[in-house]
Formats: C-alpha cells, sequence, structure tokens
C-alpha cells in the first residue's frame, strides 16, 4: 500500500535487544509501517543492509526480528552481486524500506554503481515509505556528519537530496557531532540540518518536516541553520510513541 505522499522516517533508533531472538523491532520501526498504512495482511518491508557490507548475521538478525513482528521481510543484498533480479520492481511492492547504519560513503558509492539513486527517487515518489537508521537515515539527506572515512568525523555532500537539508545523526550519544554540524552549518557546507538524538525519527511529507517522534523518553530533536557567521539550534520535542 503506497501512501498519499512520498513518506521518509529518518531515525537514530529502532532496535532493541529481544527476549527470544537477539535484536527486535524498536517503536521507530513499527511507526514506519504505520506510517505505510498497510493493514489487512502482513506488512511487507525489505531490509537493506548495503552500509554494512551486506553482513549475512546481520541480514538473519532482522529476519527473525521481521517474524517477530509480523512483517513479511526481505533482505536486499548487493554484495557480491543483487539477490533480486527486478529490484525497481521488488521495491516499488514493498511498504517500507528501512536502511541499516554503517558507512553512508560506501553506502552512496555503491547505490548509484547498481542506479540505485534513481530507483530510490521513483521508490519515493511512489508513496514507499523510506526509513532507515544513522547511515541509513543520512542517505535521503544532501549530506550530514559521518565517520565513514575514518575515526575523524568529516562531512559527506553527496547524499541522495530526497530532503534538501542535512542530517546529524547520533547526536546526544556521540559528542563530537554536533559541534561539527554547527562548523558545517555556519560555514555552509551543509545547509539547514536537521538531527536526532538516539532514539528519535523525523517524519518528512514530501520534503516537509511534519512531526518528531520517539522510542525514548526525555530525547529531542533540532533544527540547525546558519546564523550570520554561526549557527543557531532550534530544539523540537518529539511525541513519545506507544509500545509496538
Amino acid at each position: 500500500m503506497a501512501t498519499d505522499s512520498p513518506t521518509i522516517l529518518a531515525t537514530s533508533g529502532g532496535y532493541r535487544f529481544g527476549e527470544r531472538v537477539r535484536i527486535e523491532f524498536n517503536h521507530l520501526v513499527h511507526h514506519a509501517v504505520d506510517l505505510s498504512g498497510a493493514s489487512g495482511r502482513a506488512p511487507r518491508v525489505t531490509f537493506v543492509g548495503t552500509a554494512s557490507g551486506d553482513d549475512r548475521a546481520m541480514c538473519a538478525d532482522m529476519l527473525q526480528a521481521g517474524r517477530a513482528a509480523g512483517f513479511d521481510l526481505t533482505c536486499l543484498n548487493l554484495f557480491p552481486m543483487p539477490n533480486l533480479e527486478d529490484i525497481e520492481g521488488h521495491l516499488l511492492d514493498q511498504d517500507v524500506v528501512w536502511v541499516q547504519g554503517g558507512s553512508v560513503a560506501n553506502l552512496l558509492a555503491v547505490w548509484r554503481v547498481h542506479s540505485l539513486d534513481v530507483v530510490f527517487r521513483r521508490v519515493w515518489e511512489a508513496g514507499v515509505v523510506l526509513s532507515g537508521v544513522s547511515a541509513g537515515s543520512i542517505c535521503w539527506y544532501a549530506g550530514g556528519t559521518t565517520d565513514s572515512f575514518g575515526p575523524q568525523l568529516r562531512a559527506v555532500t553527496d547524499g541522495l537530496a530526497l530532503l534538501p537539508y542535512g542530517n546529524g545523526v547520533h547526536y546526544d550519544s556521540e559528542e563530537r557531532r554536533r559541534p561539527l554540524v554547527h562548523r558545517l552549518v555556519a560555514d555552509g557546507t551543509l545547509p539547514e540540518t536537521h538531527c536526532t538524538d538516539d532514539g528519535v525519527g523525523l517524519v518528512y511529507r514530501g520534503t516537509e518536516l511534519v512531526a518528531a517522534v520517539a522510542e525514548t523518553p526525555a530525547k529531542g530533536a533540532y533544527i540547525v541553520r546558519r546564523d550570520g557567521d554561526g549557527a543557531a539550534e532550534e530544539r523540537i520535542e518529539p511525541r513519545l510513541l506507544p509500545a509496538p
């Protein structure tokens, strides 16, 4: 089922340790499914693990998490070759695409080799909910901050730009993220940048930010804008999601 307008849920969360399985989907993944409007059948969710090198153990964990959540979950792998013959057709038939964290720089490069930059724009325009965590959040924006190139955080500025903003993830848990976002916005490297504490997600309809949601209490979302020679930060209080 497609949404009425292109929808993205960009997050710094989505998982929790499980009781019977190693990883379970937390509130944010379930919210992505809710945004899709899927009902009357198992929601169709595709997990994309490119940013972590299509790690097979992670794929196995996601398949277990999907079964526990009642999802019809598929893994899209691109290493060593795509595991699906018609990637675009498959993605257009999904309710949600969830993209794993890892190296956003490598993710973007590999996606472009396989023309997924073009495919994901068509999938987004068709109303499939695009979502993900960390690298799987930054990828939908114009750019953000990343440790893809080494331990020192750097800017990445070649995101898919479905959303014309920068993105700052793990804003409260990695102390170098906030000052770098401020510096990159102040010097014009990044445009207006939308940031999430761990456990927080941002909902967009088209390119409009319409909501901030959280699976963890007392967390925040933020908009950082250029202000003269510096940057100004506005905090947004997220709505706490109900337990799935």
